[in-house]
């Protein structure tokens, strides 16, 4: 059965977010399904970061999520991308229920939603 069937269409902002991998162009693998042939809702609920880094937040979660399935492994992995790329101290919190209240450095601070996790990621430290 043809993958083409089923392929899903974004609209609005959330299209412009989702564009510029080139991810989408490749097959989904038979035998191990992946979210990488999906294309994943963002909703944006908080966020005082630049807009270049934002589209890198998105661009780090979406791989993460295609790499990982357990949350605790999804917020390591955008922790540690971050820490690499722009200096420690980062925390990222990925989960479904959760409550929060933190201080953060100016301009690093970003909370969304991927599908129904919702994902929070700052600098502090």
């Amino acid at each position: 059965m043809a993958e083409e069937g089923r392929r899903s269409s974004a609209g609005g902002a959330v299209a412009a977010i989702l564009r510029g991998s080139t991810d989408d162009r490749k097959p989904a693998s038979a035998a191990a399904p992946s979210m990488a042939s999906k294309a994943f809702k963002i909703t944006l609920k908080s966020a005082d970061m630049k807009e270049e880094m934002r589209q890198e937040v998105f661009d780090c979660a979406r791989a993460a999520f295609e790499k990982h399935t357990v949350e605790k492994d999804i917020a390591e992995y955008i922790k540690k991308e971050f820490d690499k790329n722009h200096g420690p101290t980062w925390h990222c919190i990925v989960g479904k229920n959760f409550g929060s209240y933190v201080t953060h450095e100016t301009n690093h601070f970003i909370y969304f939603y991927i599908e129904t996790k919702a994902i929070l990621l700052f600098k502090s430290g």
